[in-house]
Parts: structure tokens; sequence; C-alpha cells
């Protein structure tokens, strides 16, 4: 289980550089005249935290024993989808002046974070079972 984490952690450091930098490239070449309630930063702060705590969650629950572990996943993907919401409540009580813009900012890489959250499960799932 140590040696696969710094693996873990170089990809998700590197997915999430790469998808902000792209996200960014993109927003300020095209969009640069909108204003935003969530800064980018915040938004890719919020998913990537929640994608290592997810993924480290499962790994130690996995590592202690614990033999259900997608149910675990799917609990704690619907926990992350309830603090999706909490932290967009500003944008459905209406403070911000292009909610829809900031909506789809924060849910094209939830999207893409959860694609490669169970990427990456999925490869440590493969890998336990053969051991």
């Amino acid at each position: 289980m140590k040696k696969d984490l710094p693996a873990f952690l170089i990809k998700w450091l590197g997915f999430t550089a790469l998808l902000f930098a792209i996200h960014y490239y993109i927003f300020i070449s095209f969009f640069s005249e909108l204003s935003l309630y969530f800064p980018l930063w915040a938004i890719y702060t919020f998913n990537a935290a929640l994608v290592l705590l997810v993924f480290l969650i499962v790994r130690v629950q996995m590592a202690r024993g614990y033999t259900k572990t997608y149910n675990l996943f799917l609990i704690l993907t619907i926990s992350k989808m309830a603090l999706a919401i909490v932290f967009l409540l500003p944008l459905f009580a209406g403070k911000a002046e292009n909610a829809v813009v900031d909506v789809i900012n924060f849910f094209i890489p939830y999207f893409l974070f959860l694609g490669f959250e169970i990427f990456q499960l999925n490869i440590f799932f493969k890998k336990e079972e053969t051991n």
C-alpha cells in the first residue's frame, strides 16, 4: 500500500495541474469578460481535496481488512455530491451574476475528477485482488 501512494499522488497532482491549466487557459482566452463567484482555484482545490480524501479513506479501510469497499466508495461518492451542493449554495441563493457559467465551471471538473478517482480506484482494486 505504501509504495502505491506516491505514484497515486504524482498522478493526482499532475492531473489536477494539467486540468487546471487547460481550464484556466480556455476561460481566460474565451470568457475573460465574465466574472465568477467562485475562482477556478477554489473549485479545483475543493474537487482535488475530495478526490484525495475519498481515495485515502478507501485505501485505509481496505488495508484494515474492510471487505465492503465498493459500498464505502458509494457512500463517500454520495457524500461528495452533498458537499458539492453545499459548496454551490451561494449560486442557488442567487448571489452570483452568472450562475450558469459558475455551475458549468464547477461540474465539468467535478465529473472529470470523479472519472479520475474511479479509474485510480479500479487500478487499486485490481492490484489488491491479485495479492
